[in-house]
Order: C-alpha cells, then structure tokens, then sequence
C-alpha cells in the first residue's frame, strides 16, 4: 500500500492549485486579464478536452517510459502550472497552461492506474483503488476551501505561488516512493492485441462503458448541474438549520461533505467488494439504488429528506466510481494494462466532458429535471444489464459443478 498512499498525496497536491481555479477563476478572473465570464467557461473545461486527444499518447509513451519518470513529469508540470496562474496574462496564454495540466494530469491518472495495478491483486485490488480515490480527493478538498479563502484574502497570485510551492515540495516523494515499474509488452504485441482485446474482450468493454457512463453522470451532469438543481427545487436562498444559505453554497457544501469522507468511505467500499463477484454484486446493488434516488430528485419532498436524497447520491458517486476503477483494473490485469487502462481513462474522460453539456441540454429543452429522469433511466438499465450478468455467471457456474 506505501507507493498508492504516496502516489494518492502526491495527486492530491497537484491537483490543489486546478481545485483552487474552480473556486477562485469564476471571481478574480480580471486578475488574469481575462475579459469576459465565458473565457472562465472555457478555462475550466479545455484541460478535460484536452485529455481525449492525449490518452492515447501518454498511454504511448507508458509503454516506453518508467511509472515514476511519467509521474515525476506531471509532478514537473503541475508545480510550473499552479505556480503561473498567477503570472500568466490573457485568453491564449492561460489556454495553453490550462492544456498543459491537461497532460499532466494524463500522465498522473493513468501512472498511478498503472501502480495500483502492479502493487495490489485481485484479493486487494478494490482496497487498493478506494484507497487512491479517497486520499487524492483530499486536494480537491484543501483547494477548494483553502484556495477560495486565500484567494479572497491576498489575491490570486499569492495563492497560485503557494499552492504551486506545495506542488514542488511533493516532488521528491516521486524519487523515493514510486516504483520503476513498466510495462513488457512489445510494440508489435500491442499492434496484433490492442483491437481484439478491446472491442471483442466482453469484461473489457463493460469495464469502459461503466466508467464512461459513472463520469457522464457523476463528475459531469450532477457536479455541473448540482447548484442548478438546488435552485429550481428550492429558490436562489436556502434556509437551513436557520441559517440562510445560497444554492451554489450549498452546492459546494454538498461536494465538500464528498471529499471530506471518501478516505475512509472509499477504501471501505473497495474492501468490501474484493473476493469473488464481490465486486459486481455490489455494484448492482450500488446502480439500483442510484436509480431511485435520482428519481426521487424531482419530487416535491420537505429540504431535509431532500437534501439527504443529494447525499445519498454522493455516496453513490463514491461507490460507483471506486468500482469501476476496480473493475478496469480486474480487467487490464489479465491483459496488457497500460493499453486498457489507457482505453478506460479516455472512456471517463469523455463520459465527464459530455456530462454537463448533455445535463443543460436536456434540463434547457425538454425539462427542469430531465438531466436526473435519464440519469435514472441509464442507472436502471446497467443495474439489469448487471444482474443478468450475474445470473449468467451463477448459472454457468451451476452447471460446471453438476
């Protein structure tokens, strides 16, 4: 477990100074020269359409480079990143750093996948995995909270300089506790395999549509809509506990509640589901459940009940993803894993960009919640097509034992 615990808080301080632009961009962006509030718009989405183009080559370059000269990279990239949020002036000049923690963020994804893959086996493979999600999301956490704080309190450029010092201060970790692990396979191996194992390997395939489907859902359609949500089913101002509140507020709440408990949760839920169908069975149970109580968000219910609705939707979040994690890796370990889990991390990183447009699309044109209906109907859909998968296994297993 030592190299995914460092390679977790080595995540999580990269990813500090890109959660702090989420929180401090939307409100100091004169400080950045930018113009206008949709170069905002763009700033915080082309890092994650950035990466459909680039999984393919860092997966590329995995196949020739060390795990921990590819994360010793991103770790590079991230510190010179953060750092110049703070410097950098203008549309076109912050674009570029934006696409450029694009590719770090690439290759730390998909070389801490790599690393929990070669550290665990499928008796820990889940708890390996709940562990990375849990830990790494600490920095969101500490961006989004300490970010906004110190950004409102000595500016933008004070913050990116030392959000991006901490950044640097993690580099060392990546000498001392990742290790030099890569992958064997030869080029030509991979040219003969990748297509066949792919698109024909069934556990493969429903490894990706898993995830790609989580990521639309989750870190796309529900983060994006979540304050949006609060407000059509409530109003701009929220009374709660008498405290009055407004709904992007209590949207961040909500997401902090999220972050604050997915290291313990996390990794709990991945060492429940190791050991044999442990894992898809409750992930059947886990999708079922989502289902109702995305159906459950349009109801007009007193905020208490529905404001727990939101958090067991949260909670499902972080089932569902440490799962499919799971899942991707069970799969690519019998397989070449940097070619899978490269085909994975495109699969999320489309589901998440394709999340918050098909999310205003749907709540803009057909309804006020018909995000969270469809949402629903495609969480009820996987949850059978799950339990038929279930039912196969079983009975084939049956009929092996007569």
């Amino acid at each position: 477990m030592k190299p995914i615990k460092i390679i977790a808080l080595l995540t999580a301080c990269c990813l500090i100074g890109d959660s702090m632009l989420y929180i401090a961009l939307p409100t100091h962006w004169k400080e950045t020269g930018l113009t206008s509030l949709w170069e905002v718009g763009a700033m915080l989405s082309v890092n994650r359409l950035v990466r459909l183009p680039l999984n393919p080559l860092v997966g590329w370059l995995y196949r020739r480079i060390s795990t921990r000269h590819g994360i010793l990279f991103a770790a590079v990239l991230s510190a010179l990143t953060t750092a110049s949020y703070g410097f950098v002036h203008g549309f076109f000049p912050l674009l570029v750093v934006r696409c450029v923690w694009g590719l770090a963020w690439t290759f730390l994804r998909l070389g801490a996948y790599i690393t929990i893959i070669d550290c665990s086996n499928n008796l820990n493979r889940g708890h390996c995995m709940g562990t990375y999600n849990g830990l790494y999301r600490l920095g969101s956490l500490a961006g989004m909270l300490v970010g906004g704080f110190l950004a409102d309190s000595c500016g933008l450029q004070t913050t990116a300089l030392i959000f991006g010092g901490i950044t640097l201060l993690s580099i060392p970790a990546t000498l001392f506790g990742i290790p030099l692990a890569k992958d064997c396979n030869t080029r030509e191996k991979m040219k003969n395999t990748a297509k066949p194992m792919l698109w024909k390997d069934y556990n493969i395939l429903w490894a990706l549509i898993i995830g790609m489907f989580v990521a639309m859902i989750y870190q796309g359609m529900f983060t994006a809509t979540l304050s949006y949500l609060v407000q059509v089913h409530n109003s701009s101002l929220i009374k709660v506990f008498g405290v009055v509140i407004g709904a992007a507020s209590l949207a961040g709440i909500l997401q902090a509640m999220r972050w604050g408990w997915e290291p313990w949760i996390a990794p709990w839920i991945g060492r429940a589901s190791d050991g044999q169908n442990g894992r898809h069975t409750i992930l059947m149970i886990t999708l079922l459940c989502a289902s109702v109580l995305f159906m459950l968000t349009p109801i007009d219910i007193p905020l208490m009940p529905w404001l727990l609705v939101l958090i067991g939707i949260q909670l499902t979040a972080t089932a569902l993803t440490t799962l499919a994690d799971a899942i991707a890796s069970d799969a690519a370990s019998t397989s070449s894993k940097v070619v899978v889990m490269t085909a994975y991390s495109l699969s999320i990183d489309f589901g998440a960009a394709i999340g918050p447009f098909a999310g205003y699309l749907l709540n803009g044109y057909v309804g006020a919640y018909a995000a969270y209906w469809a949402a629903a109907m495609v969480l009820l859909l996987m949850s059978a097509k799950q339990m038929f998968n279930q039912l196969t296994v079983f009975r084939n297993r049956t009929f092996r034992n007569s």
